[in-house]
């Protein structure tokens, strides 16, 4: 079991355990041992997004891989996935990303990326969390010449755009679109409107001011209504909104109505299918997408492969099995083709593109797949524990799944990120499968002391 690791890297509140610079430090340590194999002058690179917390971790960061006699290669705010473009473009060791994603600006996090550009498998997070609890680098201190230096790239944001851009089609330009595009004050604020705006598009940009405590505040992919507001106002096309790392997007059409990551999975993974150009016919996703995108690909003459919840596992099941496209309902998206993890800006190409390239709506494209009623209900608690530990709760979701029995699902987790535990029910009756979440969160609140937070 790993302490400090989740499912998408070290997460909590900034300057309280784990997310201190004293763990900063010792994981920059750790990374710095790992990575540095072979007789040269080794380097990490470090990014981050916009919190005011990623100064006091990144200069920890550096700190650490420095100490290892390992250089750090600063590239300030930028996108997830620029981390991983450079840290392979650059042959760098491994690539370190400063960011909590989709939380509020109080949290950050750290991650991980190989030299390769992908992130850790579960091994090598392991070994770094041994590393730091065993007490072993202590005794490993380079002295002298031996330690590290550090330097900021410069032009990363540029190189950035560059690689971005060529992910659309050389024969195609946005011109005559108009998009509204929120980038929730975060990593991709300059970025994202360039891309757009160079390819001939016509762009109204939101959270694009930010202050280092204005990330995913009341903008970006969590928050879509905004958006959607503002393409009803502009009369644009469609909306693009990214989280804070812009790693996922999720858009709306031209109407203002959301258009979630399983519908362009559907979109994206039947245009393909038609061209010949969907690798074995198969689209990756998780267990959390909706039933709805396995008919869309199954009528397509294609299929949908499952995961467990996480952008990572999905990576690993699409190199597994040879597959290049793959992802998660919330937005994030990996064409395999063009990056090595979710990236937002480059999933807005693949549907513009497929606009441009069929004169459709993305209304009119989002029809391909019609979704299951859906209902996900999540309860913040003071602790994980085994539901089937707890008969009262066991006995709830047991009645459940025998109601729902082939017409529907349950599925409940805790999740990796954050102390909740999401219940999501899907069947063929909205009313129903509501009331049957909510019994399923009562249960949860009264045996777990949790607090039921959202309904969507």
């Amino acid at each position: 079991m790993k302490k400090l690791f989740g499912t998408d890297g070290v997460r909590g509140v900034a300057n309280i355990p784990p997310m201190t610079t004293e763990m900063a430090m010792q994981l920059g340590r750790a990374a710095g041992y790992l990575f540095k194999k072979g007789d040269y002058r080794h380097r990490i690179v470090i990014g981050k997004d916009t919190r005011l917390s990623g100064y006091m971790i990144e200069n920890a960061l550096v700190a650490g891989i420095c100490s290892m006699g390992v250089d750090a290669l600063l590239v300030g705010p930028l996108p997830t996935p620029g981390i991983a473009f450079i840290t392979n473009s650059m042959r760098a060791d491994a690539g370190v990303v400063i960011s909590a994603s989709h939380n509020p600006y109080q949290d950050n996090g750290i991650k991980f990326f190989s030299r390769d550009g992908f992130k850790l498998p579960d091994e090598m997070e392991l070994k770094m969390e041994e590393l730091i609890f065993s007490g072993k680098l202590d005794a490993l201190r380079p002295v002298a010449a031996e330690v590290g230096k550090a330097f900021r790239i410069d032009d990363a944001r540029g190189r950035y755009i560059v690689f971005v851009k060529n992910a659309f089609p050389r024969d195609l330009d946005l011109n005559g679109l108009r998009i509204v595009l929120d980038c929730a004050n975060g990593a991709a604020y300059k970025v994202a409107p360039t891309v757009l705006t160079e390819l001939g598009a016509e762009v109204i940009p939101l959270g694009v001011s930010p202050n280092g405590t204005n990330i995913n505040a009341g903008c970006g992919s969590l928050h879509p209504e905004i958006m959607a507001e503002a393409v009803k106002e502009h009369r644009a096309h469609l909306g693009i909104a990214l989280d804070g790392d812009a790693d996922r997007a999720i858009f709306v059409d031209e109407f203002g109505n959301e258009v979630d990551g399983d519908h362009i999975m559907a979109i994206c993974g039947t245009h393909l299918l038609a061209a010949g150009k969907l690798a074995k016919n198969t689209v990756v996703a998780t267990v959390m997408s909706n039933m709805g995108l396995d008919i869309a690909l199954r009528q397509a003459g294609g299929k949908v492969v499952k995961t467990a919840v996480g952008d990572r596992y999905v990576v690993e099941e699409m190199l597994r099995g040879g597959y290049n496209v793959g992802g998660e309902q919330s937005g994030h998206m990996i064409f395999l083709e063009h990056n090595t993890t979710g990236d937002g800006i480059i999933s807005a190409l693949q549907v513009l593109a497929i606009m441009q390239r069929t004169g459709q709506s993305l209304a009119e494209l989002a029809r391909v797949m019609i979704a299951l009623p859906q209902v996900l209900v999540n309860v913040r608690v003071a602790k994980r524990q085994d539901l089937q530990e707890i008969p009262a709760v066991a006995k709830v979701i047991a009645a459940t799944e025998k109601t729902l029995g082939d017409t529907g699902r349950v599925l409940i987790r805790y999740s990796g990120t954050e102390p909740l535990l999401r219940i999501m029910l899907e069947g063929q009756d909205k009313v129903q499968i509501s009331a049957l979440a909510q019994e399923i969160a009562a249960a949860v609140e009264k045996h777990l002391g949790g607090k039921k937070e959202e309904k969507k």
